[in-house]
């Protein structure tokens, strides 16, 4: 049995197999995913389960070096940005326009859709080294 909290074996195989600079995209549940990007879909309902609960599973195993997120969260889900950032003092962001952010995501090893609905909620994970 595993002595980390997570317990999905499909996010557990793509981090465990993820290297330097790959990326892995946390997102709400109207992201869009294209055929070709492996879609790990855990949206039960609306806000079930929630984006924050998920992304802070992902970090117990996922070293991070920078984060994506799209430019509209600043204005349009501010406290989440925040609750975002927090996860992630000192590390470099990058903010880009959603559209270009959605283009962006099909270069993620997998994207995690999740039951949350609050606008712009979505984060692109850029792997880093834990050495």
């Amino acid at each position: 049995m595993k002595k980390t909290p997570l317990l999905n074996s499909d996010i557990s195989r793509i981090v465990s197999d993820m290297g330097h600079t790959d990326m892995l995209t946390v997102g709400d549940c109207g992201l869009p995913v294209k055929d070709f990007v492996e879609k790990i879909d855990l949206s039960v309902r609306r806000g079930l389960p929630a984006f924050l609960d998920v992304l802070d599973t992902v970090l117990t195993e996922l070293c991070v070096e920078r984060i994506i997120l799209a430019e509209e969260i600043r204005t349009a889900s501010p406290e989440m940005e925040k609750q975002i950032l927090s996860r992630f003092p000192g590390l470099p962001v990058d903010y880009i326009p959603h559209e270009d952010f959605k283009k962006k995501t099909e270069e993620s090893r997998a994207v995690i859709r999740t039951g949350e609905c609050t606008p712009y909620t979505n984060v692109i994970l850029v792997s880093g080294v834990s050495f």
